[in-house]
C-alpha cells in the first residue's frame, strides 16, 4: 500500500500549529517561572528524624510548599526556640549547599540546592555534644558545638559536598561548661572566627590560618548583656542582638569593628529597644538596616546602621508576630524585600514585606513541628 502523502500546504500549515503550540508551552514556563522568586528552607528538628521544609518563594513573598528532605539525622525536639542559636541552617555564599546540624544525633549535614529541588549529600559528627551553628567560608566548615565541653569543629569540603575533619581543630570555648554559646560565624574575608557566648557575656575571636585551623579563642567582654546571634555588615563590621537575660523591656543591639589587634572595637554599645530577649539578628543587603526578633515580646525590632557602623533604633516594634509566638530564626531573600520569621511556639513562619527600616506583614502560616528551629532563605 502506498503511504498517503499530505499536501505541501497542509504540512506548512501544521508546522506552523505546532510552531505556535511550542511558543505558547516556553511563554507559559516563562511566566510560571518568573513568579518564582527563590527559595526558603525550614529545619524541622524533630527528634525522631530530622528534616527541611523546601517552599519555593514567589515574587511577592509568598510560598509554596514543595518538597521535605530528610538530613539523615535527629534533632532536638523541644519546643520555644530548642537549639538557642543561630545558625542552625546555613547556606554557602553561592547558595548550592545547605548545612544543618542534627543536634540530636551530634553530626552536620550538607544538602544540595537546585531549581529542581534539595538533595542529601552527605554527613559527618559534629566533634562534640549538641551542635548548634554552622559556619561557612569557601571550603571551610566550622560547626558549633553547644553541650558537654562547648567547642569548634572544623572541616575542609570537597567538591562533592562531603566533608573531612580538620586535625586539631576541635577547640574549646574561654567560658567553659557553663558558656552557653549561641552562634559561631565567619568574618567576611575568613580570617577570624567569632562565637556569642550567652552565659557569660563573652565574645570569642579565633584566627583562622591558610589551611583552615583556627587558633584561640581570645574572648573579651560583651558591650551588651548575654549577646546571642550577629551578622557581619560592610567593612566586616559585626552587629549583635543582645537578649539581657530575658528582662522585660531590656534588650539591646551593639556593634563593633575589629582593630589592628584583631580585637573587637565597640561602635555602638547595647543600644536599647525597649523589647524583651532581642536574641536574633540579620542585616539588609546594602547593609544600611538590621532587624532583631524579640522573642518575648512576639516582636521585630529595626535599626539604621550608619556608614561608620553606628546603630540608631529606627523603630521599637517594626512589626508584630503575635503574643506567645516566640518568634527565633529569621532570615531575609536575597534582594532583601522580604523577611522570614520562624515562630517556634506555634510552628509557623510569619512573612513581612521590607521597605528601609519598615516591615508591613503579609501572612503568617502554620503547620510545621513546634521543634522548628533554623531558616535560611534566597
Amino acid at each position: 500500500m502506498r503511504s498517503r502523502r499530505i499536501p505541501i500546504p497542509r504540512l506548512a500549515g501544521l508546522a506552523v500549529v505546532v510552531l505556535s503550540l511550542s511558543l505558547l508551552q516556553t511563554t507559559i514556563a516563562h511566566a510560571a517561572n518568573s513568579q518564582i522568586g527563590g527559595f526558603v528552607y525550614v529545619m524541622t528538628n524533630q527528634d525522631s528524624g530530622n528534616s527541611v521544609v523546601v517552599y519555593k518563594r514567589s515574587t511577592n513573598g509568598t510560598l509554596h510548599r514543595a518538597q521535605e528532605v530528610s538530613t539523615h539525622g535527629l534533632g532536638s525536639g523541644g519546643t520555644q526556640y530548642p537549639l538557642a542559636s543561630q545558625g542552625a541552617l546555613t547556606l554557602s555564599s553561592d547558595g548550592k549547599l545547605l548545612f544543618a546540624v542534627n543536634a540530636g544525633s551530634n553530626e552536620i549535614s550538607v544538602l544540595g540546592t537546585s531549581g529542581r529541588g534539595l538533595k542529601f549529600l552527605s554527613k559527618a559528627n559534629s566533634g562534640g555534644d549538641f551542635p548548634v551553628s554552622i559556619a561557612v567560608h569557601k571550603d571551610f566548615v566550622y560547626v558549633l558545638n553547644a553541650h558537654g565541653t562547648p567547642n569548634i569543629s572544623g572541616f575542609v569540603l570537597d567538591p562533592k559536598g562531603m566533608l573531612y575533619a580538620i586535625p586539631n581543630s576541635i577547640l574549646p570555648l574561654a567560658g567553659g561548661p557553663d558558656s552557653a554559646p549561641a552562634q559561631v560565624g565567619f568574618s567576611q574575608d575568613g580570617d577570624m572566627l567569632v562565637v556569642t557566648e550567652t552565659a557569660t557575656n563573652l565574645i570569642d575571636v579565633f584566627l583562622v590560618s591558610n589551611d583552615g585551623h583556627a587558633i584561640g579563642p581570645v574572648s573579651q567582654p560583651s558591650s551588651g548583656i548575654t549577646p546571642f546571634g550577629f551578622s557581619f555588615g560592610h567593612l566586616g563590621r559585626l552587629f549583635v542582638s543582645d537578649a539581657s537575660a530575658g528582662v522585660e523591656g531590656a534588650a539591646t543591639a551593639s556593634s563593633y569593628q575589629f582593630n589592628d589587634a584583631n580585637m573587637l572595637q565597640p561602635i555602638s554599645a547595647a543600644v536599647p529597644d525597649s523589647q524583651t530577649a532581642a536574641c536574633w539578628m540579620v542585616l539588609t543587603n546594602t547593609g544600611r538596616f538590621a532587624f532583631t526578633s524579640n522573642t518575648g515580646s512576639g516582636t521585630i525590632s529595626s535599626y539604621s546602621v550608619a556608614p561608620n557602623g553606628k546603630l540608631t533604633l529606627a523603630e521599637a516594634v517594626a512589626g508584630r508576630t503575635g503574643d506567645d509566638t516566640f518568634p527565633i530564626d529569621m532570615a531575609m531573600s536575597r534582594d532583601s524585600k522580604f523577611l522570614y520569621v520562624v515562630n517556634s511556639a506555634i510552628g509557623g513562619v510569619s512573612i513581612f514585606e521590607v521597605n528601609g527600616g519598615k516591615l508591613s506583614s503579609r501572612a503568617t502560616f502554620t503547620g510545621l513541628p513546634l521543634s522548628i528551629q533554623g531558616i535560611a532563605a534566597q
